[in-house]
């Protein structure tokens, strides 16, 4: 499970860091420990849900060409890309949407392009967290690096729990099932 964002403190609360948020959840739920990976930028742990072995990826770079380093410690591993779970977040869903999908386009998310070069394929399952849209189409950059409102920070919690429980229903129950559980749409802000 790949976990997107970008590191350092000023990035940690942020928008574009939401992916990580679920990934260090997980960490915490399943009594997990990230450490820096040997030759890549990027943080592991080791974990498992029921009987099935999880490793939980969190960018040691900017999410933007993080892709190299997930693939690289995914093929370590010998998890096939088909087995490949991206959370991120979505501009183009409103805030508080949760969207469980697998492949298909990057609607030109940075992160995910990454992943898509370095795997060579865009077959990985994708848990689409809703972080809505600035009014101006040239604010975008500045909307997903900015903090989370008091207003959304109120439902932030709330929705990198059930990211987190989307992730772990896409592992034992399928995507079917997780997308029926999960989808939904953003909430009034």
């Amino acid at each position: 499970m790949a976990g997107l964002g970008n590191p350092g403190p000023e990035y940690s609360r942020t928008r574009h860091n939401v992916g990580a948020l679920v990934t260090a959840r997980l960490g915490e739920r399943l009594g997990a420990s990230f450490r820096k990976a040997r030759f890549v930028p990027l943080f592991v742990a080791e974990a498992k849900h029921t009987d099935t072995p999880l490793l939980l990826t969190s960018p040691g770079t900017w999410m933007n060409v993080s892709g190299p380093g997930i693939a690289s410690v995914a093929g370590r591993r010998h998890v096939p890309v088909e087995r490949v779970i991206a959370v991120h977040d979505e501009i183009d869903l409103p805030f508080g949407a949760l969207r469980v999908k697998k492949g298909g386009s990057t609607a030109g998310h940075h992160g995910l392009d990454s992943m898509v070069e370095a795997f060579r394929s865009p077959d990985f399952y994708r848990v689409r967290i809703g972080v809505g849209r600035p009014a101006r189409r040239e604010h975008n950059v500045g909307h997903v690096l900015n903090a989370f409102s008091k207003h959304e920070r109120e439902e932030v919690d709330v929705l990198i729990e059930d990211a987190a429980d989307a992730v772990l229903s896409l592992i034992e129950e399928g995507l079917e099932a997780t997308q029926s559980r999960f989808n939904r749409g953003g909430v009034a802000t």
